[in-house]
């Protein structure tokens, strides 16, 4: 080993780098009291100075002149000396040998039994001490050399020391667990080695140096593994005992995850030893949701007496297995999982209970619907795990009152009813009617409870409680009123509909007749105008009531979705604000519907205000359409109504204000509106409703409070022939349709039969088309019209005619005409829809205007089909 002072250590060490095969054990230098003086050089020096001043004074003192002087000399030496004390006082000022902190560090590091290496990043040792020798040996190469050597023969060690290498070159921290083949009797069977990056700052020439290195350890574990091993082996052995004990156990974690199982509970269940312990099955796959959760709650049950049940178990080919289980709550927390200790009732004794009592219990605990036992004062004696879930949130119910379990979430009406049934079945009375409850976190469950007292034993209970789920019958029966109550509502729409049309027919068409015979400058004009405007409202709310009764009148054609929304993008874009971000997400490949394009336009359009107004502050409005197959659709099966198939999803969500369940179930309703006086008549979304299903469609809508509403329009899929062609969708709004048909020509010549029973409107009609050049015929009804057409063989051009009339009615009149004259043209004015018109005809060979129309509506139907 080479010796040296503290300075050539220093130096050697901020040096270049060594090589590590050129790496040495460096000791450090003997400490040595009398070497030098830290401040003040050696201490030979300072004697000479002292001696020196020692002759000097005795020179002075001997001289006459000496006196002043002398006392100069004591004061300076005063000073100094009171300088030295406070300096050694401070610590600024040390007398004796100089200690390099390199030194005493090395000297430690060799002190240390557990060898250790510096090196830097690139594994180029700065420095190893002499344990790493003793423990691994000298290799020539160096430290890393010899370290390789010894691990080389186990591949383990080689990818530990590899990995470890790694970590010091990315500088991270890193440890493992290394066994090393047998070889010198000081060498360890186990050691740990880990690797700490740090950064070392010291002075070279007088620059500030920073160095990466890495401080390799390594600790003998020899002994830890030893005990390690022997545990196991312990623990090895008590669970070959666990596993051959006639006794099942099974450990469950928090989340319900079977952690451990012995064998003999592997064996009832059909499972082969050691597989049910890697499956990672939860205990719900055993026991079911009920019994799953029955188990958990009864580990939160402080006494142990209460935390036995008698539970069937699913064996791995799915047949049962009858046992008794123990629970017991894992540490105390049964937060922190619990186990279950089990005994077959099949092979093992049954003690003091009977078969009868097992099969009791088993038929108890595994009944699909809530059973319960209350005592003489109403609690709660026993329940199942089905009882807990519906009643009690899955909670254990022993010793809580029968009245506060069942009306814990009702109301004060619902508690009076169930306090009341209560007291009638504990005093034995029978035939209490059922009564139905709330229940659930939410209040998502609706329960019967159905009470029966119990013949009086000695300590036994007094009434039984039977609690069914009723919760999908419930909502069944409030789908089936909700619709029953739509149907109503929309026949009684679609009535007074049909008969108010022909009132604002009269009102249209004579308003429009008074504004041909007054100038704008005119002083009635503007009231006019007024009276033909508040018509118009009228004719929409009407069409708003025969939307929701579906029976509106339907344009029907074939056509893609994508392309109306496409079209309905900039009229969009100016009806939301610029706070709303809209979005538009067409599906791929979209499939064809048939429907009336200018109708789903408006469900469009008025899905979208709606939209608009729930985001005053703005938010994102997005417009999706998208194929739904028909395995995805069964997914919708539960809903009212809906049926399975292929359909195109037409869904319009936003971020807006959301609705509350009680809105939610009225937003269907005509005339409910959550919008202020004047700003809607809600008959908007009743009106959706409508068209949706008169299309064969469903809607769907999704929303919740502060999160925005969706609502998902499925439309039924339609194929295209292949000598059919889907039609281009280029809808209309009304304005501009009325405004085409003001700058149309609607003059025309020919003899019209006009057959309406209802005189104003009538009367508008003849005068409207006399005014445009046509010569006019009327009749009151059928009967009427064909002794005109008799008298007027071959002189009349096209029949007008109402649907509804006394007597004879238009499709009677239609097959009378068609009889004597196949080549008739006929037009049919009417409230109800053209479709279902058409259905009844059993043809199509004739054109249809719906009512209210305006003069000029009616002037171009007519001139419309006597060009054809």
């Amino acid at each position: 080993m080479l010796q040296t002072d503290a300075p050539a250590i220093e130096n050697q060490i901020d040096s270049e780098p060594m090589k590590d095969r050129e790496a040495l054990r460096i000791n450090a230098a003997p400490l040595d009291t009398l070497n030098t003086a830290e401040g003040f050089g050696g201490f030979l020096p300072v004697a000479m100075i002292v001696a020196a001043a020692g002759a000097l004074v005795f020179g002075l003192l001997a001289s006459s002149s000496g006196k002043p002087v002398l006392l100069t000399v004591i004061a300076v030496l005063a000073m100094l000396g009171m300088f030295l004390i406070f300096g050694v006082a401070a610590g600024h000022i040390r007398i004796g040998a100089r200690v390099a902190p390199g030194d005493l560090l090395k000297a430690a590091t060799d002190a240390s039994d557990e060898p250790q290496i510096l090196a830097h990043q690139d594994s180029t040792v700065v420095y190893a001490n002499a344990a790493l020798e003793d423990m691994f040996g000298r290799h020539e190469a160096g430290p890393f050399a010899a370290l390789d050597a010894v691990m080389s023969a186990e591949p383990e060690a080689t990818q530990a020391l590899f990995r470890l290498t790694r970590a010091a070159e990315r500088g991270e921290s890193r440890s493992e667990d290394v066994r090393l083949r047998p070889g010198p009797s000081r060498r360890p069977a186990w050691v740990r080695i880990s690797v700490r990056p740090f950064v070392s700052t010291g002075n070279g020439d007088g620059t500030l140096l920073r160095q990466r290195l890495a401080l390799w350890r390594i600790r003998d574990i020899s002994k830890d593994k030893a005990q390690e091993a022997q545990r196991v082996g312990t623990l090895e052995t008590a669970l070959a005992a666990f596993d051959t004990m006639p006794a099942g156990f099974m450990s469950i974690a928090g989340d319900g995850t079977i952690l451990h199982v012995n064998a003999a509970f592997e064996q009832w269940l059909g499972y082969p030893v050691g597989s049910l312990r890697t499956h990672h099955l939860r205990l719900a796959e055993l026991a079911g949701g009920d019994g799953a959760r029955l188990l958990e709650n009864m580990a939160g049950i402080p006494e142990a007496d209460q935390r036995v049940v008698d539970l069937d178990l699913t064996r791995q080919d799915g047949r049962m297995v009858p046992l008794t289980l123990l629970v017991e709550p894992a540490g105390g927390h049964p937060d922190e999982g619990f186990t279950i200790t089990a005994i077959n009732r099949l092979t093992a004794g049954l003690g003091d209970r009977t078969p009868q009592d097992v099969r009791a219990s088993q038929f108890f605990q595994s009944a699909p619907f809530g059973i319960a036992t209350i005592d003489g004062e109403g609690r709660i004696a026993s329940c199942n795990a089905a009882f807990m879930r519906l009643v009690l949130d899955g909670r254990p119910a022993q010793d809580v009152l029968a009245c506060e379990a069942l009306g814990r979430t009702g109301d004060a009406g619902e508690r009076t009813r169930i306090e009341e049934g209560l007291a009638e079945v504990l005093a034995g009375r029978g035939n209490v009617q059922p009564i139905e409850i709330t229940s659930g976190d939410q209040k998502q469950f609706t329960c019967r409870v159905f009470m029966s007292p119990l013949a009086a034993v000695s300590g036994g209970a007094a009434a039984a409680l039977y609690v069914i789920d009723a919760t999908e019958q419930k909502q069944l029966e409030d789908r089936v009123s909700q619709a029953q109550k739509m149907e109503a509502v929309g026949n009684l729409a679609g009535g007074i509909a049909h008969d108010f049309n022909n009132v604002l027919t009269a009102i249209i068409g004579f308003s429009d007749l008074l504004l041909q015979t007054h100038r704008p400058s005119d002083p009635s004009y503007k009231d006019i105008k007024n009276i033909q405007s508040a018509a118009n409202r009228a004719a929409n709310l009407v069409a708003g009531l025969l939307g929701f009764s579906r029976k509106q009148t339907q344009q029907v054609s074939v056509f893609d979705l994508n392309e109306l929304t496409s079209d309905m993008r900039a009229m969009l874009k100016t009806q939301v604000r610029e706070k709303i971000d809209l979005q538009f997400q067409a599906g791929r490949d979209l499939w064809y519907v048939r429907a009336d394009s200018n109708q789903l336009y408006q469900v469009i359009l008025n899905l979208a205000r709606n939209a608009r107004d729930a985001m005053p502050s703005g938010g994102k409005l997005t417009i999706r359409t998208q194929n739904v197959t028909e395995r995805e659709s069964q997914r919708m099966s539960p809903a009212a109504g809906f049926t399975p198939g292929e359909y195109v999803l037409l869904e319009i969500s936003d971020t807006g204000t959301g609705m509350s369940p009680e809105v939610m179930a009225k937003i269907f309703e005509p005339f409910f509106t959550t919008k202020g006086i004047g700003k809607g008549t809600g008959l908007g979304l009743a009106s959706v409703y409508g068209i949706i299903k008169q299309s064969g469609g469903y809607i769907f809508p999704e929303s919740e409070l502060g999160k925005g509403t969706t609502f998902k329009i499925f439309l039924p899929r339609y194929v295209v022939e292949d000598n059919e062609e889907a039609a281009a969708v280029r809808p209309q709004p009304i304005a501009a349709g009325k405004k085409e048909l003001q700058a149309t020509d609607l003059t025309g010549t020919g003899r019209v039969l006009l057959v309406e029973d209802e005189v104003e409107v009538r009367q508008f009609a003849v005068r409207a088309l006399k005014r445009q050049g046509y010569q006019v015929l009327e009749a009151t009804d059928g009967v009427e019209a064909l002794e005109i057409m008799a008298a007027n063989e071959g002189e009349i051009d096209i029949v007008v005619s109402d649907v509804v009339m006394p007597e004879m009615d238009g499709p009677a009149l239609f097959k009378e005409l068609r009889k004597r004259n196949p080549s008739i043209k006929v037009i049919f004015v009417s409230g109800y829809p053209n479709e279902a018109f058409r259905e009844s005809m059993g043809s199509d060979n004739f054109a249809f205007l719906p009512k209210p129309f305006s003069l000029p509506q009616l002037a171009a139907k007519v001139k419309e089909e006597l060009a054809k």
